[in-house]
């Protein structure tokens, strides 16, 4: 039997008829599905919630929302080699591989094992003090320093494997992984990269200089941001979605992780047909 977990993003009207078609499609299938236990509730299907989903047994992950909501189900399962196939009801779906006009095809695609796993690098976050380093967490696109609530310029050290390469005036900095390269690195300049190329970028957010652009560096190397004035404000984004504030006297360190997020493709689509579909429809 194969055991599915699927994670309906609950902020989003069309999750419930979704969520619908792939519980009829599955239900008279050697499958078994199952939610999280509160989501369960919520979609009034308490009979497949489970508790402490991430540690249940499952073949795959299906996430029913934008890209936002697949970014999330990769993290949750960033120690795990389940892969995660995203149901595209968001704005733009970059990452997620299934439109609903052809659900239950790839639905079928899946359970006759028609599709290849994709493992993209995660970024590791962690805070560096006078105490020690303390891990944060992971992100699959990027990890962002940047100001808080005082719309004031920053100044940051920046450190590229252990090296000091400059003290910068800018908005943030922005680490992201190729997958990453898309999203906000690309709003603030970046280049886009394949996400099978291994490495990381470094791009600033609205920097006071010519000379600090974004650049590419190898995947093992790691970037520490340091705090280089006291009394500001500054937060630590992962994927846009999770954040930490930043005291004087840390810096934030990314780098590579162990783990890696593992994603669901099809051979119907490749990523230069995705930049042309999603990104450049329009021109």
């Amino acid at each position: 039997m194969l055991t599915i977990a699927v994670f309906p993003n609950e902020q989003k009207t069309e999750s419930h008829f979704i969520l619908d078609r792939i519980l009829s499609f599955f239900s008279n299938k050697d499958v078994r599905i199952i939610l999280a236990e509160n989501t369960a509730c919520f979609f009034d299907r308490a009979e497949y919630g489970v508790s402490n989903i991430e540690h249940e047994p499952a073949d795959l992950a299906l996430s029913i929302g934008g890209d936002g909501t697949l970014l999330g189900v990769c993290r949750r399962y960033s120690h795990s080699p389940v892969p995660v196939c995203g149901i595209n009801i968001g704005t733009l779906g970059f990452m997620a591989d299934i439109e609903t006009n052809e659900l239950e095809m790839k639905l079928q695609k899946i359970l006759d094992g028609a599709y290849y796993i994709e493992h993209r690098l995660l970024l590791s976050g962690s805070i560096v003090s006078a105490q020690g380093e303390r891990f944060l967490g992971h992100a699959i696109n990027d990890i962002v320093v940047t100001k808080g609530g005082v719309a004031r310029m920053l100044r940051l050290d920046l450190s590229i494997s252990n090296t000091h390469l400059m003290e910068c005036k800018a908005d943030g900095i922005i680490v992201s992984t190729p997958t990453g390269s898309t999203a906000y690195s690309l709003s603030a300049g970046g280049p886009i990269m394949n996400p099978n190329v291994r490495a990381l970028l470094v791009t600033p957010i609205c920097a006071h200089t010519f000379n600090f652009r974004p650049f590419v560096i190898g995947e093992n190397e790691s970037v520490l941001i340091q705090i280089a004035a006291v009394q500001q404000d500054i937060i630590v984004t992962f994927d846009g979605q999770e954040s930490y504030r930043l005291l004087s006297d840390e810096s934030i360190k990314v780098q590579k992780s162990d783990a890696q997020a593992n994603i669901i493709k099809f051979e119907d689509k490749n990523y230069y047909q995705l930049l042309k579909t999603k990104l450049w429809k329009n021109s």
